[in-house]
């Protein structure tokens, strides 16, 4: 896949995706407006994470954690094109990522520099969304997404899970759903070497669907689509080792690691320095073709 004058070449190695999260409410305690000059704050985070390997900075200005209050799109465009547009002028080498469900936010976001739609409802939230991605010629990540508010435990130290979600047979019904998010692309006329997919993990599943999914993440994969994989301090981490969101890198560093040997291409995470290292450790396992 080409983005401007960047090639991904999908099984040489795992790209790495830094959260940029312009909000004031992220559940993993990161959100750059809670630390005032919300473009300072993010310009000093995207130069930490490219000095530490992230090939791309992911921008979002609405909090999606289960559930977290909505925001309309004037607010979250005031939130996220200001940072992408000091990004684009600091950084203008460096893929940008709008991670939004709204068409205008992420028209505006392209305008403004950013190159890649980064969408958590697959492109089923706003009809728009897919025609701006089409006129724009701009690559999307289409998540399985199933989040139900009514569904939505709140547990003091480990935050919001989803606890009673059901599926008839889990890997199936995310493939199915992420191929439906597929046609709602091709419909628009977004080409295929366009189109990256994303399990949704954390979002309308259990803890065991989760640990499932990173486990089987080669089934997805075995859809013919680059795999990007959203572990980084979720929940189902610290349910599974009794840690809150700001001690879950060594939890995330396994989900990753075994994403990876299951076939995920990017990895979208909190932690950039530690989470390329981990990556590149375990590409050099598992993707190396010289002794």
């Amino acid at each position: 896949m080409q983005v401007g004058s960047f090639t991904f070449n999908w099984g040489s190695r795992t790209y790495i995706m830094g959260i940029l999260n312009v909000t004031p409410d992220s559940f993993s305690g990161d959100g750059i407006i809670a630390k005032g000059d919300a473009v300072t704050a993010a310009v000093n985070q995207a130069r930490d994470f490219l000095a530490s390997g992230a090939d791309i900075l992911d921008v979002g200005g609405e909090s999606t954690r289960p559930g977290s209050a909505p925001v309309n799109a004037d607010e979250e465009m005031e939130r996220v094109i200001p940072v992408i547009q000091a990004l684009n002028k600091n950084f203008p080498e460096t893929l940008i990522s709008i991670d939004t469900y709204k068409a205008q936010v992420a028209e505006e976001a392209i305008k403004a520099g950013a190159q890649i739609v980064n969408d958590v409802w697959g492109l089923r939230a706003d009809d728009g969304l897919a025609l701006v991605a089409a006129k724009y010629k701009t690559p999307v990540i289409l998540m399985h997404n199933r989040s139900n508010p009514a569904s939505v435990e709140v547990r003091e130290k480990f935050g919001n899970a989803y606890v009673g979600a059901e599926y008839g047979n889990l890997i199936e019904d995310v493939k199915r759903e992420l191929l439906d998010c597929v046609a709602i692309a091709k419909n628009a006329q977004i080409a295929d070497p366009l189109i990256v997919l994303d399990p949704g993990i954390g979002f309308g599943k259990t803890r065991e669907h989760n640990l499932e999914l990173v486990n089987r993440l080669d089934s997805i994969r075995e859809l013919g689509y680059p795999i990007l994989l959203g572990t980084s301090r979720k929940s189902f981490i610290g349910f599974t080792l009794d840690l809150p969101a700001d001690q879950r890198v060594e939890g995330t560093a396994a989900t990753v690691a075994v994403g990876i040997t299951r076939g995920a291409d990017i990895i979208r995470v909190h932690d950039v320095k530690e989470m390329a290292r981990v990556a590149k450790m375990t590409d050099a396992m598992v993707r190396s073709t010289t002794s």
